[in-house]
């Protein structure tokens, strides 16, 4: 059977599609598998009760307790291409109370998860652009899009549909200290090299796109940085892309004092996953009008209209700021002492070896730099793999950087921190074991 050249490009072996399906073989396998490599988000148990609570509480009219049929047909049916339209507008009023940035619901589509999502930006604003400036007979003008920090997010790598997708600026990488410690570093923005892009200056840049917290490092941009990034966006007539997805207002989990800001030339993402409902597929987005009429009309394309079910559940929790208290009391403390439990482990584990980890400032990984690493983290995945742990190895994060000549982009591991202690435990000690014997056998 034959397959076109799109059917090709996504049947290819993929960063990503590895990652979910080792996801879902562990889920499903009766061998104990420590889960430090997928995203899905930790089992909370103050967050689950509020939305057993939340869901049960559709199906009931609130002044007599019996079952209320038509909050269950409604959330059923199709909404229109845009999204639940009553999840829009808490939305809307959510935005305005806490920001006051003055939005309409013209302002925010749902799409079926941010991967979803930027599917759809990325191929708005990256690919072949007809040049205005030409005449018809002209070729087409092919846009990427530009990665102000690598690495980046391991969904992106694989989303676009033509085109060289991808330009990406190479970091900075200071070493730091964290809670009085040596042993860290942090990536920053290499605005020089930046700003020298030439396919910036050649207007073959589409939009700039960064994620905040960053997934997977858990590095977050500052707000000079942010700053800086907006006002190369507006000079250069293209969108900034925000990917908030871990970080605020809501699941909040980002602990830099840093503030969040939107225009009409900044796009933001938004998430219902990290809240703890990964499985209703649930993304927003945040834009200029016309930006949102193009979602939209993709979505009636692609899913007829967005999943009714998570808007469903998070309305009466925007509504009521609840999404908000709970991100900032439950969700957002958990992942920062997941954090410190975790960089003890690895300090206790590998204290002594040449392990660097990046500064811990939001979502829900660590980034764990090997320096001179003996193998690839790439053959290091395969050997914790055989032993029952399962993490992610760098190669997959650089979309857009030539990985072959950079040393660096095989040197680390993404490792989730969203397990029980006993599985970061046990999986930590997986690591520091194999780590160890590396080295070892290098000296």
């Amino acid at each position: 059977m034959k397959f076109s050249k799109f059917g090709q490009k996504f049947i290819q072996p993929t960063g990503i599609s590895q990652l979910m399906d080792d996801l879902g073989d562990a889920l499903k396998s009766d061998k104990p598998v420590n889960m430090l490599g997928g995203g899905n988000p930790a089992k909370i148990e103050a967050v689950n009760e509020l939305f057993l609570e939340t869901y049960q509480a559709l199906g009931e009219d609130n002044s007599s307790g019996e079952t209320n049929s038509s909050a269950i047909i409604s959330m059923a049916n199709y909404s229109n291409p845009q999204g639940d339209a009553e999840f829009i507008d808490a939305l809307v009023g959510f935005f305005n109370r806490h920001y006051d940035w003055k939005l309409t619901a013209d302002n925010i589509a749902l799409t079926n998860g941010s991967q979803n999502a930027f599917f759809y930006l990325f191929n708005l604003f990256g690919g072949a652009f007809s040049d205005d400036k030409l005449d018809e007979s002209s070729q087409s003008v092919d846009k990427s899009i530009l990665l102000p920090l690598a690495p980046e997010y391991i969904g992106y790598s694989d989303v676009h549909i033509d085109g060289q997708h991808f330009a990406a600026v190479l970091p900075h990488i200071d070493e730091v200290t964290h809670d009085g410690e040596a042993g860290f570093f942090k990536y920053r923005v290499d605005f020089e090299a930046l700003e020298n892009l030439p396919a910036l200056k050649e207007g073959r840049i589409g939009a700039i796109c960064c994620s905040r917290p960053t997934n997977p490092t858990g590095n977050v941009l500052t707000d000079e940085e942010m700053a800086h990034l907006a006002e190369i966006a507006k000079r250069y007539e293209v969108p900034l892309i925000i990917d908030n997805a871990y970080g605020m207002p809501f699941p909040n989990i980002i602990y830099s004092d840093v503030q969040l800001s939107w225009d009409d030339n900044t796009i933001l993402c938004f998430s219902l996953s990290k809240i703890g409902l990964p499985g209703v597929r649930t993304g927003i987005i945040v834009a200029a009008p016309e930006v949102i009429e193009a979602v939209s009309a993709m979505n009636a394309v692609v899913n007829l209209s967005p999943t009714r079910f998570g808007a469903s559940i998070a309305t009466p929790l925007v509504n009521n700021d609840a999404i908000k208290q709970l991100s900032d009391n439950e969700i957002k403390p958990f992942y920062q002492q997941q954090a410190k439990t975790a960089v003890a482990l690895l300090k206790n584990e590998l204290g002594d070896y040449p392990l660097s980890i990046h500064k811990p400032e939001g979502a829900i990984f660590l980034w764990l730099w090997f320096k001179d690493l003996p193998i690839t983290t790439l053959e290091l995945y395969e050997r914790l793999k055989e032993k029952g742990t399962l993490i992610v190895p760098s190669k997959y994060f650089f979309p857009g950087v030539d990985v072959d000549n950079y040393k660096h982009a095989h040197e680390c591991i993404r490792m989730s921190i969203a397990a029980d202690e006993d599985t970061l435990t046990k999986g930590i000690a997986v690591i520091g074991e194999v780590i160890r014997e590396l080295y070892d056998k290098a000296k």
